[in-house]
């Protein structure tokens, strides 16, 4: 896929207030240091198109990008770790379970994980309810470029050795490290089979 379009449509709290459109959608989302935002921006070849910052957390809302005049990337506020308030958390997970729930133009989900760290907890429990609610989704392995390859490959295969304890078939997993674009032809990949079997249908 090659993306020669993409912009900011809006941000918000609400998932009513989502676009009205029969698009596809495609939500990344992640622990709050996972470097979401600059695995989108590599993704889409956009320096700035969602915002990173030193400070985990930043972002705070629902955000829709329009890519290609086809589909919507969603940028979805991090879990965990976030420097807010309790009061805050609990909004951020209302409106974030919200969209997951409800919103029908979701295709499918990419879970970031940090491929340094050993399977974490609010990971693991995060994959296990969208399971639950029978969310489609992939992994994507994020900042593979920090580790050297044989611990790279171990840690991913500790990682989906873990999830198969619970877990009959594994989702699919992406390794990917945004700094030297590793990753971003194969989940570009697997949208665009994903659109093109929806056209299909």
């Amino acid at each position: 896929m090659d993306i020669k379009q993409a912009n900011f449509v809006i941000s918000n709290s609400d998932v009513k207030k989502c676009p009205d459109s029969n698009l596809p959608e495609y939500a990344f989302i992640g622990r709050s240091n996972v470097g979401k935002s600059s695995l989108i921006n590599m993704i889409t070849k956009r320096k700035s198109l969602a915002k990173t910052s030193g400070r985990p957390g930043k972002t705070q809302l629902i955000n829709h990008f329009l890519i290609n005049d086809d589909w919507h990337l969603v940028d979805l506020p991090g879990y965990g770790y976030a420097r807010v308030s309790k009061k805050e958390k609990k909004t951020f997970q209302k409106f974030i379970t919200d969209y997951f729930k409800f919103r029908k133009q979701l295709v499918a989900a990419f879970v970031l994980v940090d491929s340094r760290h050993e399977p974490q907890k609010i990971d693991l429990e995060f994959i296990q309810w969208l399971g639950e609610n029978m969310i489609p989704f992939a992994i994507i392995f994020t900042k593979a470029d920090k580790l050297k390859p044989n611990a790279l490959e171990r840690n991913v295969e500790d990682y989906l050795k873990k999830l198969s304890e619970t877990w009959s078939s594994l989702p699919p997993h992406f390794i990917t490290s945004s700094s030297k674009e590793l990753g971003r032809d194969e989940v570009l990949q697997y949208i665009d089979d994903i659109n093109n079997n929806l056209e299909t249908e």
